[in-house]
């Protein structure tokens, strides 16, 4: 019988599997879902700021309970979305052995809700420091509700605990989440100190080796990145090392900044300008600006032959 053109399509397409096996899970288990990630995400953050993001009105009466009924959830749709990572990551065709993943990612779920008060210690200082470095905040309940910087680092504690865990795949899923709801790109392995604040969060770039210690405040637009990628005898990008700055104590990094290098040491207390390209280290209680160009200013007025009058 005739290949009609359809068939040729559906043939090709078919064919292309085979010829290369990086794209495609044909004869494996599942991928996570992303959906029942965010989910997750979601009722965790319910769970860290209780009150704030669903519409029932919560009492002492009724807390035991709420917290209850959303730990039971959050832990079996956790264990679901692990197990899943765990058989992504070892591209598990089936997994019948309960020794494989599923006893892994019970073990993980709990280990993750254990780790929920210590979580929220740290929210709770990421927001007083959103609120005492910024004139414009209201309250911590504006901070918490609306600050798009705030809910990019919520979103990074929560995944950087899982990636501790050893949870593959996740915490980076729930990081681009937010990276797309916020503008903020934290990689969930940078280890980031007490009292964490990004101003405005759009634009701003933390690399997975990025270490930054406490009362660290970072504007819109900063990047703390890599400065090269050393390759290996084959040419491959070598993975793991120390590539990205370490920012210091009570450091303050203004917009459009870049800091780049993993040898790159911003000491405590230094104040990095606006638009400034650091790519060495800088000693601590010192500031680093950029240069600044001059502007030229020319009048709207028009003078004889319709050419702009020059600036007096």
């Amino acid at each position: 019988m005739k290949r009609t053109t359809a068939d040729n399509v559906v043939y090709g397409i078919v064919a292309s599997y085979d010829t290369d096996g990086r794209t495609h899970r044909i004869g494996h288990m599942f991928l996570p879902s992303h959906k029942r990630a965010i989910g997750i995400l979601e009722n965790v953050r319910r769970l860290i700021f209780p009150g704030y993001f669903s519409r029932k009105e919560l009492t002492a009466t009724n807390l035991r309970p709420h917290v209850e009924h959303l730990v039971a959830e959050i832990r079996e749709d956790l264990e679901h979305e692990i197990n899943a990572c765990l058989c992504t990551e070892r591209r598990c065709s089936r997994c019948e052995d309960p020794d494989c993943c599923a006893t892994g990612a019970a073990d993980m779920a709990v280990g993750f809700l254990q780790r929920i008060p210590a979580i929220r210690d740290m929210l709770a200082l990421d927001a007083q420091a959103a609120y005492d470095g910024d004139p414009a905040a209201k309250s911590i309940d504006e901070i918490i509700y609306c600050y798009p910087g705030f809910h990019a680092v919520t979103v990074y504690r929560i995944a950087h605990e899982l990636l501790e865990l050893g949870v593959p795949l996740m915490p980076r899923t729930l990081c681009e989440h937010a990276h797309s709801a916020t503008g903020a790109d934290i990689h969930p392995g940078a280890k980031i100190g007490k009292s964490f604040f990004i101003d405005h969060a759009t634009g701003v770039v933390i690399g997975e080796t990025t270490e930054i210690g406490n009362n660290v405040k970072i504007y819109q637009g900063v990047t703390l990145g890599a400065r090269s990628f050393p390759k290996d005898e084959r040419g491959k990008v070598i993975k793991g090392y120390k590539r990205h700055p370490t920012l210091r104590d009570d450091v303050t990094v203004y917009p459009n900044a870049t800091i780049r290098g993993g040898r790159t040491v911003i000491g405590s207390g230094v104040t990095v300008g606006g638009n400034a390209y650091v790519t060495e280290s800088v000693e601590a209680d010192t500031v680093v600006e950029q240069e600044k160009p001059g502007l030229r200013v020319v009048s709207k007025k028009h003078g004889k032959g319709g050419q702009a009058e020059p600036p007096g």
